[in-house]
């Protein structure tokens, strides 16, 4: 019996020194990817989104080890700081036009040296009509049918689990009026929703701007000074945009990978991904890479030059044209914005983005995207099987098959889409928490475009 029992004892020790070292190996490089995820993310949803602190813990912070994160809010300084049984402790601060920035090892006095951008104040939204404002019109388009729609919508903030809620946000967008709109308990049509890599097609916007004004050239090399003495310097604008530079990376989020090292572990997040080595042939493979969007951020960041002018240009340039006031781009701790992940924007302002493409780049009689640009940009990436445009997701090879094969749409993590359907001049725009993985999108927005006429 005693020696049973000194077995275990031996037995109990050795499991106990296999988690602790487990546990000092693991904790140092993963603790601040973990605690960097719940302090950027807390920040954004309390200063930028205006939700109580409690509720974003509860329904966005809940899964893999985000419950473990200690958090501490400051409210008068505006930040957030983060850390996981006391390792990789991180600081988010919000500051006003930004958003919330992850510091990943800035001092926070570095950061309050960078300039803030500087805007007229627009006139209250509910004061202008749609689509440049909010006041919306009493009538629909003839051929909507209001019954079949509602049902829809209804559908979307369905669940299995009725803890959790599935859609916070349903915009549908007819011949470029509302025609449907629906928002779950605690959001409202001024709740500013992270967008995810839908910021990704927000990128895509900013760089056909520049491309517009003759300041990039899509075929041309990138400019990327890092790359001009070896074969990177083969790697086009057109290349980045299409997920097809040949740049080494892993797009993973369940372990330390190059997209979570970025995010939640680097100050200058463009000056990471490029300096990436090339794994093969530019402009020959496709690969999902949040890495390249940071680099034409950067890229776009280098072109515009003046870092206050940089901070400027997405509300100047893009979103101040389309009336979409509440949208912000969060940068990196070196001033870049994060053009992969951190786009805000209130559902019907994502719905005025959707819209902006469906108009072929036109807006108000003011042609804000260069002509062709929206062709370009849903024309496939190569090897992506239909998949894949310019930083858009395509439907050219019937992912959804229920869909209209012209169907092309913004993506972002947790299922935020911004579908856009030039077959049916419909845009349909869904924010929210995936809860249910068997809920069928093909369906759903199947069920949405048949309560709309079609395009004659």
């Amino acid at each position: 019996m005693a020696k049973r029992t000194k077995r275990w004892k031996r037995g109990l020790i050795a499991t106990a020194l296999i988690v602790v070292g487990l546990a000092a190996f693991w904790l140092p490089t993963r603790g601040p990817v973990v605690s960097g995820y719940v302090a950027k993310n807390l920040c954004s949803c309390v200063f930028l989104s205006g939700r109580a602190p409690e509720e974003v813990r509860a329904a966005d912070l809940d899964f893999s080890l985000l419950p473990l994160a200690g958090v501490e809010i400051d409210y008068e300084q505006k930040t957030v700081n983060s850390s996981l049984l006391g390792f990789g402790k991180q600081t988010a601060v919000y500051r006003p036009g930004l958003g919330c920035t992850l510091l990943a090892g800035l001092a926070a006095d570095e950061l309050a040296r960078q300039p803030l951008p500087e805007y007229s104040a627009a006139p209250g939204a509910d004061s202008v009509y749609w689509p440049l404002g909010d006041r919306l019109p009493d009538t629909l388009p003839a051929g909507v049918d209001r019954e079949a729609l509602e049902s829809a919508l209804a559908a979307a903030f369905q669940t299995v689990d009725p803890a959790r809620i599935s859609a916070r946000g349903v915009v549908v967008l007819y011949r470029g009026q509302i025609v449907a709109e629906r928002y779950a308990k605690g959001f409202d049509k001024d709740t500013p929703q992270l967008g995810w890599s839908m910021t990704k097609s927000i990128t895509n916007a900013l760089t056909g701007i520049l491309v517009r004004d003759g300041l990039l050239d899509p075929a041309a090399p990138a400019p990327v000074a890092a790359w001009q003495n070896d074969d990177r310097r083969k790697i086009t604008v057109s290349d980045l945009l299409h997920m097809s530079s040949g740049l080494d990376w892993w797009e993973f989020y369940a372990e330390l990978s190059d997209a979570t090292r970025m995010l939640y572990k680097r100050e200058d997040m463009a000056a990471y991904a490029r300096q990436q080595p090339l794994d093969t042939e530019p402009g020959t493979e496709w690969y999902y890479s949040s890495g390249t969007s940071n680099i034409l951020s950067g890229i776009i960041r280098e072109t515009i030059g003046d870092q206050q002018r940089y901070f400027e240009f997405p509300r100047r340039a893009l979103f101040d044209p389309v009336g979409m006031r509440s949208a912000v781009i969060e940068p990196d701790a070196a001033g870049n914005f994060v053009g992969s992940s951190y786009a805000f924007a209130t559902p019907r302002d994502w719905a005025r983005f959707g819209q902006l493409y469906l108009q072929d780049g036109v807006w108000n009689g003011e042609r804000i995207l260069p002509e062709g640009w929206v062709a370009y940009s849903t024309t496939p990436a190569p090897a992506s099987d239909g998949r894949y445009g310019a930083h858009f997701w395509l439907n050219a090879s019937g992912q959804l098959p229920d869909v209209p094969r012209d169907m092309f749409l913004c993506d972002g993590f947790q299922d935020q889409k911004v579908y856009i359907v030039p077959s049916h001049e419909a845009v349909v725009v869904r924010m929210g928490l995936t809860a249910d993985e068997e809920f069928s999108f093909n369906d759903w927005l199947a069920s949405v475009l048949a309560a709309l006429p079609a395009r004659e």
